[in-house]
Order: structure tokens, then C-alpha cells, then sequence
């Protein structure tokens, strides 16, 4: 049977633990950041302990250990969901997701008594959030970005916008076009943009044509 200081010391590992990825997030200031990864990391902790020696001694109970900690896993999706965030080509929040995931996996091997496996989860855990974060901008810089454009509707307008970004090497992957009042139309182009693109120039070399209102680039 699991002691009390037993019970104590894993409930703060699981708090140290799911703190210090917290603080990662909280830094990047992402929406689930110290206060939400150290509650996911001590609730599923104890959610294991209680699923693995609460009912442990009870006389006539068959009980599986495995069955409450396993809805963790699934109800950690629900939370994972509330931080992702659509922007329209772009979605973000999925990291932040996959780290409450993590961060509740860590909890779950606290409570079992894999302590080792926890801890050594969490040091790959905040590596993969700051080394690869960073190898990640710099080898996968290319952004996905929305180009917002006003124009007034003339023929070969959208000829003269594809031709302009193509000699910026701006790749376009989709483009919506909708009717505006005035005689003017909203083009919204979803493009990728490479790292070494002048975006400043492209916008003023778009917005010299007399037919061009505004333009801007939504990241």
C-alpha cells in the first residue's frame, strides 16, 4: 500500500513537473500556460494514484487500474481543443494542445510510480518546445500568410497581382475573391511567403497600380 509521503511526493513532483512546462508556454505566452499545465499535470496524478491504490484493499472489488486513467488521455482532448485557434489559413494553438497532452501523460506516469519515465519526459518535453522551436524557424521559415487586397474591379487586375508576387517568388496556393460596394472587390490570397521576401516592397509595388486601394499581409 502507497504511503501518505509517497502520495505527498508524487503529487509535488507532478506540480514541479507540469510547472516547468508551464512556464515554457507562459513565456511564449500561449493560452494555456503555468497555471494550466501545473492543474493537468498534479489532476492527473492524482486521478492515477486514486485510480491505482484507492480500491486497491477493498474487499470483493475487481478493479482495473487502468480504467480511470485512461479517460484522462480522452479528456484531456477537450481542453487540448479550447486552445486552438483558426486564423484563417493558418491554425494555432495545436502545440500548446499536444504539450497538455504531454503534460497529462507525465502526470499519469507520477501517479503509477514511473518517476524516471516522468522526469526524462519532461526534459524532452521543454526541448522539443525551445531547441526545436527554434531549428524549426530557422530550417521551415517560409510562412504561411494571408494577402488581403483591394481593388477596383478592372480586366487582367488579377493577371497584374499574380504577376507581381510571382517575381517575389511568392508562392500562391488559393485565392478568394468577393464583391465589395463601390465597384470594388476584397481578393484574399492564401500565399507562402519565402524568408528572404521584401514584404515591404511587394506592398508598395502592389499599391503603385492605380487600381490597387490597399494591401496587407495578415501572419
Amino acid at each position: 500500500m502507497i504511503t501518505s509521503v509517497d502520495i505527498a511526493l508524487r503529487l509535488s513532483l507532478a506540480t514541479l513537473l507540469g510547472g516547468l512546462i508551464g512556464l515554457e508556454r507562459e513565456f511564449h505566452g500561449r493560452p494555456a500556460g503555468f497555471r494550466t499545465n501545473t492543474l493537468v499535470c498534479l489532476g492527473s496524478t492524482l486521478v492515477m494514484l486514486v485510480s491505482a491504490y484507492a480500491f486497491a484493499n477493498t474487499p470483493g472489488w475487481s478493479y482495473d487500474p487502468a480504467r480511470i486513467a485512461s479517460q484522462v488521455v480522452s479528456g484531456i482532448g477537450f481542453l487540448g481543443a479550447g486552445s486552438i485557434i483558426r486564423e484563417g489559413p493558418s491554425i494555432k494553438g495545436l502545440t500548446t494542445a499536444a504539450s497538455l497532452w504531454v503534460v497529462a501523460g507525465i502526470g499519469l506516469a507520477v501517479g503509477s510510480g514511473f518517476l524516471f519515465a516522468a522526469i526524462f519526459a519532461t526534459f524532452l518535453a521543454i526541448l522539443a518546445l525551445t531547441v526545436l522551436d527554434k531549428a524549426e524557424r530557422k530550417l521551415l521559415s517560409t510562412k504561411h500568410s494571408m494577402l488581403s487586397i483591394e481593388i477596383h474591379d478592372r480586366p487582367g487586375m488579377l493577371g497584374f497581382l499574380s504577376s507581381v508576387l510571382g517575381t517575389h517568388n511568392v508562392d500562391i496556393r488559393n485565392v478568394t475573391i468577393s464583391q465589395r460596394e463601390g465597384g470594388t472587390a476584397l481578393l484574399d490570397f492564401h500565399v507562402l511567403v519565402p524568408p528572404n521576401t521584401d514584404t515591404i516592397a511587394l506592398l508598395d509595388q502592389l499599391t503603385e497600380h492605380e487600381s490597387v486601394c490597399r494591401a496587407d499581409f495578415h501572419y
